[in-house]
Formats: C-alpha cells, sequence, structure tokens
C-alpha cells in the first residue's frame, strides 16, 4: 500500500503499515517467466483487512471486483467477520453487469448476500454524498477494473465518489488493478474543461497511462484539494507499467458489455471516437470498437488507412450486420482494425487515422448532430481541423504541448516501475 507524501497532505489521512511496495517482485507465472499480480484486493484481505477493522464499510464495485480465483469481493467479504461490509454501490452497468451502456440496476436488496444496492450512476456532488450518508457507512471501498481511456466512465465514477465521500465525511479506499493497455505512457488530446462531462470530468489525457489508485492520488491533489477526500491506496504488488493484462495472471472479466477482452481496451481509447460519428463502432457485433463501418462503406477506406503505414496495426476491409445499436440487422461495410505490435501501436493515433481516412473516402461520413465527438476528444480542434483537412500528424500535433503538461504532472502520482 501507498500514499504518496503529497497526497498524504491532501488527503489528511494515514499511511497503511503495509510493507510492500506495487514493485515488489512474486513467484514465477507460467508462460511470462514472472510474477502474478496481485491486486490491491488480494493484499487488503492478505493483510486480514486491518484498514477495515472498527468500520462500516460500502463497496463501489461491479463484475470486475473480484479475486484471483474468480469469486466476487463482496461475496468473499461478507461472511468474514473481520469485514463489517454494510452496503454495496452500483455503478453504470449496475453491480452485477446486467445493464447495458446507458444503464444501471437501480435501489435493491443483492439476493446472494442481501446486503442493500444503492444505485450511484448519474449521481455525483451534495446527490451522491447524501445517498453515501443515508447507508450508514464510514468508509468507502472502491474496486472498479478500468480501461484506460479518459471517456471510459467508471474513473470518474471514482472521482464523483471521492467528491461525495469529502462532502459526507466518509473516508475512501481505492483498491488498485492493471491498467489493461500498460502503464507507459499517455497518448491523446487533453480535456478542454469547457467541455467536461461523465465522459470526462477533468484535464486528462485521452489515453492517461495511470492505474485508478494513480488516478485516485492524482485527482485528490490537482482537483480536490480544496475539500479532499480522506484517501488511502491499496498498491498492487507484481505489476510493472509496460505490463499488458495477460502477463498478469489475473481473468478478464468484462467491465461492461462491450469490453470483452483486453484486445478491445487496446483500441478503445482510439475507436470508441467513432461513436461521435454516424458510424458503426462495432457495438452488437463480438469484436465492439475493432470492426468499424456503415452502409456504403466500401474496400477504399481500409486501403487509404493501410496506406498510412501506422505502426504496429494494420486494417483488413470487412463486412458485418449489428444485432443491436447503430445498423441494427443491416449489413455495413467496413474495417477491422488488427493489432500486429502492441509494443509499437498508438490507438489514439490510430483512431484520428481512421477518422481522416473515413471522411477521405465515403461521402456519407458525418458527425453525430450533438457533436458528442467534442465530448469524447475533449475538446473542437479534432473534429473542425480534420473538417478542414487536416490530416493525422497535423490533428496529433495539435494536442502536443497539452499532453505534454499533463505528462509532467502526471510523473508526480505513478506507483510502479518497469
Amino acid at each position: 500500500m501507498s500514499l504518496s507524501r503529497r497526497g498524504l497532505l491532501a488527503a489528511g489521512g494515514a499511511v497503511s503499515a503495509l510493507a510492500a511496495t506495487g514493485a515488489a517482485p512474486a513467484s514465477a507465472s507460467p508462460g511470462h517467466g514472472r510474477g502474478r499480480v496481485r491486486t490491491g484486493f488480494d493484499r487488503l484481505a492478505a493483510d486480514g483487512y486491518r484498514l477495515l477493522r472498527g468500520r462500516k464499510v460500502g463497496v463501489v464495485t461491479n463484475p470486475t471486483g473480484v479475486t484471483a480465483d474468480v469469486r466476487h469481493i463482496v461475496d468473499v467479504m461478507h461472511p468474514d467477520s473481520r469485514v463489517n461490509l454494510t452496503a454495496v454501490f452500483g455503478p453504470e452497468h449496475g453491480f452485477r453487469g446486467t445493464a447495458q451502456a446507458g444503464g444501471s440496476e437501480g435501489r435493491y436488496d443483492d439476493p446472494a448476500t442481501g446486503l442493500p444496492v444503492y444505485d450511484t450512476y448519474l449521481k455525483s456532488g451534495q446527490d451522491l454524498a447524501d445517498v453515501f450518508t443515508a447507508s450508514g457507512v464510514d468508509t468507502v471501498l472502491f474496486d472498479i477494473q478500468d480501461a484506460g481511456a479518459r471517456f471510459y466512465t467508471y474513473i470518474w465514477t471514482l472521482y464523483d465518489c471521492m467528491e461525495a465521500a469529502a462532502l459526507a465525511g466518509k473516508r475512501l479506499v481505492v483498491l488498485d488493478r492493471p491498467n489493461p493497455m500498460t502503464g507507459r505512457a499517455a497518448l491523446g488530446p487533453v480535456l478542454d474543461p469547457a467541455f467536461a462531462t461523465f465522459v470526462g470530468r477533468r484535464e486528462i489525457a485521452q489515453a492517461h497511462g495511470m492505474t485508478v489508485a494513480e488516478l485516485a492520488l492524482f485527482f485528490n491533489a490537482e482537483f480536490l484539494h480544496e475539500n479532499p477526500v480522506r484517501l488511502e491506496v491499496v498498491t498492487m504488488s507484481g505489476w510493472r507499467r509496460s505490463d499488458f493484462f495477460d502477463a498478469t495472471g489475473l481473468p478478464w472479466v468484462p467491465p461492461s458489455p462491450n469490453m470483452p477482452t483486453p484486445e478491445t481496451a487496446l483500441v478503445y481509447s482510439g475507436t470508441c471516437l467513432f461513436e461521435g460519428t454516424n458510424l458503426s463502432e462495432g457495438r452488437g457485433t463480438t469484436h465492439p470498437f475493432e470492426l468499424l463501418g456503415a452502409e456504403g462503406v466500401d474496400h477504399r477506406w481500409a486501403a487509404a488507412a493501410n496506406a498510412l503505414d501506422l505502426p504496429g496495426v494494420a486494417f483488413r476491409e470487412a463486412y458485418f450486420a449489428p444485432t443491436f445499436s447503430k445498423f441494427q440487422g443491416k449489413t455495413v461495410g467496413g474495417v477491422q482494425v488488427h493489432v500486429r505490435d502492441r509494443e509499437v501501436f498508438d490507438p489514439v493515433r490510430a483512431g484520428i487515422a481512421l477518422l481522416v481516412t473515413a471522411k477521405a473516402t465515403w461521402s456519407g461520413f458525418a458527425w453525430r448532430p450533438d457533436h458528442w465527438i467534442d465530448k469524447l476528444t475533449g475538446n473542437t480542434r479534432v473534429r473542425t481541423m480534420i473538417d478542414a483537412g487536416a490530416d493525422t500528424d497535423a490533428v496529433a500535433g495539435a494536442w502536443q504541448e497539452d499532453l505534454a503538461a499533463f505528462r509532467a504532472k502526471r510523473r508526480r502520482y505513478l506507483r510502479y516501475g518497469g
């Protein structure tokens, strides 16, 4: 477990007694030549839940909150006499994960444990603080697998919970999990605060390159410093910044219905931009965010994208019929994104390149009328530059100064080497 000195001062909390660091080695893992990763929850449990002793605990989690043997942490903690678990808080898609994008499960009692489940989706500020107060907890635990992109809403659930816990006078403990696309670098444009929404509350890069615990420390010190939450984080052991998810030895549980594999997460921070267009982003297929297309698109798009010779990726001409969402039941043409070398692949640049070439090769290309693309990219520049005929390099060049500043700031809160 670790808490930065700056983060500690901002949080007003105390560093845990656990001595292990997030970069500690572990025993060898078959197929990867190094140790299995132990998540924040695994380390919390191994320490006998000392951080939670004498506390009434509520946990913000979803189906990804599992142990290495795929037991849900709520089901593990509920019967354990060392933990007084009294409530569960469900984010978008719900605690048990039954809701699609833009939905939640509402307020109910969990059939497996009898615990009250409170709905946090689209709640923030005092409204969410009131939920925490009504639940009677004094400690809010957060354990959700992230996908590494600014517009993946669970990190803003974390932000909202931090803000609300501070308002309600609650302590917040973040249990860390890996960033599936590694933590090597931050990529893409940084959000302009004028475009803040639930797909981007504050000024971070489109692919932030951080874990949820690192983000929590960043949020508390940089954005919530006027009223910081009493924050503690439990880091992982055995994880290195260069690790993709398949190097962790951890089970992948889809954090949302359209994030079925770690490979989806690898491309998502770029191809999710197609939510802001009239093309399908692959929802309703077995390869969401890897398949993109629309009626009338043909082989010219894949050819134009491949002609850019982007590092580590190839684009296959593809045809598919989504079972729901855009073009439901219709056969559309487009591309499938094939990552060939993930070490050099830049998902955000690839997403921009696909937008540029889609507009150039398909006369039907259009942005969503509500300019949702501006919310996803965090600014108007991407849309307006592409409309003006800018190429991929020019669009990417426009965010480099802001990105460099974010990278410098981000460095203070990183907790893992490698």
